[in-house]
């Protein structure tokens, strides 16, 4: 897979993920929200997409030609800087509806 079908599937993903979880920051809250509770410490929603991002690294230590981590990873890079933008929204009080 050449780099630009990888972000075309990680965009496909996203879309459709978004379909089916909602809006980014949103699904990534309710992520941190469980994660915090089961750790006993905080966890941002902007922490989120990294973890994730560490999961499928070491997923690709095991099976290192399996291109759906990679899809994956590129996803949770996007979605993590939407969610980093939807924070920065917020901080400043703008009333943007979230987006995937």
């Amino acid at each position: 897979m050449n780099k630009e079908q990888l972000l075309t599937a990680a965009l496909d993903a996203v879309t459709v993920r978004g379909s089916a979880y909602g809006d980014a920051y949103t699904n990534h809250k309710r992520i941190a929200d469980f994660w915090s509770l089961i750790l006993e410490t905080e966890v941002r929603p902007d922490q989120v997409a990294p973890m994730m991002i560490g999961v499928k690294l070491a997923r690709l230590i095991e099976t290192p030609d399996h291109q759906d981590s990679y899809v994956d990873i590129a996803g949770y890079a996007a979605t993590g800087s939407q969610v980093k933008d939807d924070e920065r929204l917020i901080e400043v009080g703008n009333s943007r509806t979230l987006d995937v």
